[in-house]
């Protein structure tokens, strides 16, 4: 038995075991570091897709729910105020939607899925308020051609009932129509498309 030492294969020994504490020690730092970096759980879900039951959304009633920290309007509007939008084109910015402020399956005169059942981001395209739903027809402040639809009271910008920008308005744009496709009769999912992607 020989009683020499092999510093060779000590000086192996000791750096292998230096290289595997220090990386787990780096491990150990930056593991809570790039977790913070990551979004909250709040955070994800305030992007993440909501569903809304619309069972009782009466005829010509609003309702609001919250998407991505905006106000999103589900509108059951009637059949006779649809039946005024083809009569409000000529006095509309894009009454065709072609800029693009909805998804490619909303692009109609009703710019929705369901003829009667609109959703809007409830966001003026000017400056970012929300404008008030005015569905009465005709009230003495928006004047006698009024037919229903959407007043900013910031700078006066008016939409008729699909989200659509009259002309000579302080907003460039129509209402935005989020993705969205509906379950079943009564239950509305914002935030995905039809096939159900976000």
């Amino acid at each position: 038995m020989s009683n020499t030492v092999d510093n060779s294969k000590r000086r192996f020994l000791t750096t292998a075991a230096s290289v595997v504490v220090g990386g787990a020690g780096a491990a150990a730092i930056a593991v809570p570091f790039v977790t913070s970096m990551l979004p909250s759980a709040k955070a994800r879900a305030a992007g993440a897709p909501v569903e809304v039951d619309i069972s009782k959304l009466e005829v010509g009633q609003m309702i609001t729910v919250e998407w991505r920290g905006k106000p999103v309007w589900l509108i059951n509007r009637s059949s006779e105020s649809l039946d005024t939008l083809p009569e409000l084109n000529e006095q509309l910015a894009d009454p065709a939607s072609d800029m693009a402020q909805q998804p490619g399956y909303c692009k109609n005169e009703n710019r929705s899925i369901r003829d009667n059942v609109v959703v809007l981001v409830g966001i003026c395209t000017h400056l970012g308020c929300s404008p008030s739903y005015r569905p009465e027809l005709a009230p003495v402040d928006l004047g006698p051609e009024w037919k229903g639809g959407f007043f900013c009271p910031c700078h006066g910008s008016r939409y008729d009932l699909s989200g659509r920008v009259f002309k000579k308005m302080p907003a460039p744009k129509n209402l935005v129509v989020p993705p969205y496709h509906f379950l079943g009769d009564f239950r509305v999912v914002i935030g995905e498309d039809p096939q159900g992607a976000a």
